[in-house]
């Protein structure tokens, strides 16, 4: 398949809602999705001569190549999350009574008891974010861990914080 723009045209007619669907599916974003999908056909274009019929599909290679480049959409845009986007959503997830604005602390008392719930190394990456307001880069570098494991910690600390919230705010209004 040599850069034959004709052919590109009718790939893209052919394959393009299968593109934009994969693409969707990994990265769950529209946008994000249509951006993939676009890549993915300049890929395409650049490594037509790549493509070998006798070793498989168009179909499948093209699948391929989508599924890697929103793969690699969902890293770069998952590493350029700042902190404070982690913050709305801590908030967005206890709802409209946030735990930082209650005059009797209440809220944060439950969350400080929510968190001995959780292993000690994500204890401590939370803290370090969300009270002492340190970045993910500032975390790491004051742990000596690479910054991947402080994302992780982050990020697994704060599924089962939402996760025991959830839990302890229902039982509360069933209480009521």
């Amino acid at each position: 398949m040599g850069k034959d723009q004709t052919a590109l045209s009718e790939l893209y007619q052919r394959y393009g809602a299968l593109v934009y669907g994969l693409a969707l599916r990994v990265l769950n974003n529209p946008g994000l999705a249509e951006e993939a999908a676009q890549d993915t056909f300049m890929k395409v274009w650049n490594q037509a001569s790549m493509w070998d019929g006798n070793k498989g599909r168009l179909s499948t290679w093209l699948m391929t190549i989508t599924r890697y480049t929103a793969i690699d959409r969902l890293r770069k845009e998952h590493n350029r999350t700042p902190i404070a986007v982690a913050l709305e959503d801590i908030e967005d997830f206890i709802g409209k009574r946030s735990f930082f604005d209650t005059p009797q602390g209440q809220d944060r008392q439950l969350m400080r008891a929510l968190m001995r719930n959780l292993p000690a190394e994500q204890i401590q990456v939370i803290e370090l974010a969300f009270f002492q307001g340190l970045s993910h880069s500032e975390i790491a570098e004051e742990l000596t861990l690479p910054l991947g494991t402080v994302k992780t910690r982050l990020r697994l600390g704060l599924q089962k914080l939402k996760v025991l919230w959830l839990d302890a705010t229902l039982q509360d209004n069933e209480n009521t």
